[in-house]
């Protein structure tokens, strides 16, 4: 009696449905558990055959199956198990898995069936699905769209090499007129200063001041030519990777000693310019050539951009850290809005008005200073001048 009521505990406090049938497919017995899941009380089941509790097609085969079962012996789910569907009260079809027994009782067969419920993981695995063929499409989805990136940069980078290839064929022409011009500039330029210059030697006899005038006017055209066709060489230089730093030793207060009166030579009317050296030592270790050419390019700016009757203040320092280079003067000054851009090719500040100039000079100083691992920073007010600072640090 104890096992009895025991087994009738464990039956009616199984979580699974378990329900229990005649050799004529009647209901004898159902757990809480199953009345749950069909929604049926047990007085409107049992008694019932239980294809009650099946959907069609299964419903109309339960009874032949079983029939069959009973004559051949041959059973297709009996012992084996699988999934079926359910039909509850209110018309609703479910999934569960279904587990048959045949059991051999008081001389009768009774079969029993363990029902497991399988609606959520049904869900589950339909929300898989989806989520599945939602992860496909996306990435079917952007699969196209990484082909159609791959293609566009295909295109764009076969664009691009196009262009370099353009790009490079018109660097060859410009350089190759950059030589053309230097010849062809050059030679025209020299004859007609030396052609200036002769004839400011035959009028002096006839001491007719508006020749020499004029003689002048020329002679500082060709100046400014000469010097706006050395930018453009410099810079062509620049580009093509053709200028190197050449480090010699050298007397740096004798270079800017001969700077100073070149310099002098074409400041304006009272403009003067003076020269100082601070330090024991005047020797450095520096390219000549692409020093004297930073400090003349400094020092005609300061001309350029200062008035008559001004200074300019042009120091040399060498101690034991640095050799410090500066170039002051009293001139326009460089406006705030432009000091960032100073460096740019081709920039010229806003308040340079009428004064000739390429725009070049100092993004050359600037290229050649760091050629030679120098820096180069300047200070300035608009009307008070600007001061500009070379500083190369001693190995």
């Amino acid at each position: 009696m104890e096992n009895a009521a025991l087994l009738v505990a464990i039956i009616k406090n199984a979580i699974d449905g378990i329900i229990t049938i005649d050799d004529r497919g009647k209901i004898e017995s159902i757990n809480p558990s199953a009345c749950a899941l069909f929604k049926y009380l047990p007085e409107e089941v049992i008694g019932s055959n239980v294809s009650m509790l099946m959907p069609p097609p299964d419903k109309e085969q339960h009874d032949e199956y079983l029939d069959r079962y009973q004559r051949t012996g041959k059973a297709h789910i009996i012992g084996v198990g699988r999934e079926v569907k359910g039909l509850k009260k209110d018309g609703t079809v479910f999934p569960f898995r279904l587990g048959l027994s045949e059991v051999q009782y008081s001389g009768r067969k009774i079969y029993t069936g363990f029902i497991h419920d399988l609606t959520r993981e049904k869900e589950a695995e339909l929300q898989l699905k989806k989520y599945a063929a939602h992860l496909e499409d996306q990435v079917a989805e952007r699969t196209k769209t990484l082909n159609e990136t791959v293609a566009a940069l295909e295109l764009a980078k076969e664009e691009v090499s196009q262009s370099l290839e353009k790009e490079k064929e018109l660097s060859l022409l410009k350089s190759r007129f950059v030589s053309i011009a230097s010849h062809e500039f050059r030679t025209p330029l020299t004859s007609i200063q030396l052609s200036a210059g002769l004839i400011e030697r035959y009028a002096e006899s006839l001491n007719t001041p508006n020749i020499g005038k004029h003689v002048g006017k020329i002679k500082q055209g060709v100046t400014n030519l000469t010097a706006i066709l050395n930018d453009f060489l410099s810079l062509e230089k620049l580009e093509a990777g053709k200028e190197q730093a050449t480090y010699v030793d050298f007397d740096l207060v004798k270079l800017s000693e001969e700077i100073t009166e070149e310099m002098q030579a074409i400041a304006k009317q009272h403009q003067n310019i003076i020269y100082q050296h601070t330090g024991v030592s005047s020797s450095v270790n520096l390219d000549q050539n692409l020093l004297k050419g930073c400090i003349i390019n400094l020092i005609s700016n300061a001309i350029k951009y200062s008035g008559e009757n001004t200074f300019i203040d042009f120091t040399t320092e060498i101690n034991k850290d640095n050799c410090i280079i500066t170039v002051k003067d009293n001139g326009i000054g460089i406006p705030e809005r432009d000091q960032k851009h100073l460096f740019e090719a081709f920039f010229r500040a806003h308040n340079t008005g009428t004064i000739p100039g390429t725009g070049l000079g100092l993004n050359i100083v600037a290229r050649y200073i760091d050629l030679m691992g120098g820096s180069v920073n300047f200070e300035s007010k608009v009307n008070q001048g600007t001061i500009f600072t070379i500083i190369f640090t001693a190995s």
